[in-house]
């Protein structure tokens, strides 16, 4: 076992930091240590800004994102499509598809994937109020932003059947060949999906 090189609370610091996605105990040294090293420019503001947001952060009651205010910012922008509902798993998510800046809709955020291996059910998921926003009259179009795992797929065609008597259209993102690939990299799962989608020019 290798023996601490630091005080109680750096090591307490690396380890905290070694739980953060993407950071394995390496990285976090690493990360740690530029922290400590740019303690003025960084630590100190880190801290601050940490100390600032969380007594703020909540979850929007309306549609599941994480925001400093509720209802969120992207629910209280009236500028978006308030006919276009995106669903997504998690917040992770709708905020990967906000970069990509190719919407202008509402979310709504699941919280997760139907996955029974794991013990999550549909009393799990942010189902309900789901059903409930598409059935108000306001949302002409349901685009399910799922992942093409199985998990993300059993999801996908729970959530259409549960829509099925709500006056919505049901659609959801293409699945195929990514922009800038190569089909001789694709999997055969990617291309069989690609060729099934295929669209007329």
């Amino acid at each position: 076992m290798p023996r601490a090189v630091a005080g109680p609370e750096i090591e307490r610091l690396i380890q905290l930091l070694a739980r953060v996605p993407g950071l394995g105990p390496r990285s976090a040294r690493r990360a740690a240590l530029h922290l400590i090293k740019k303690r003025e420019q960084l630590m100190s503001p880190l801290a601050s800004a940490f100390e600032d947001v969380l007594g703020k952060i909540s979850t929007c009651r309306v549609c599941g994102n994480i925001d400093v205010r509720d209802p969120c910012s992207i629910c209280t922008d009236d500028t978006r499509d308030p006919t276009l509902l995106v669903v997504v798993a998690d917040v992770s998510d709708l905020w990967a598809l906000e970069r990509a800046g190719a919407l202008n809709a509402r979310y709504h955020v699941l919280g997760g994937t139907l996955s029974p291996l794991d013990g999550v059910g549909p009393d799990d998921l942010n189902l309900k109020s789901l059903v409930e926003r598409a059935h108000g009259g306001a949302v002409k179009e349901v685009l399910l932003a799922l992942g093409a795992t199985v998990d993300g797929q059993t999801t996908a065609h729970y959530i259409i059947e549960l829509l099925r008597d709500a006056n919505v259209k049901v659609t959801r993102l293409a699945h195929g060949v990514p922009v800038g690939g190569e089909l001789d990299y694709l999997d055969e799962g990617t291309l069989a999906a690609a060729i099934k989608a295929r669209t007329s020019l």
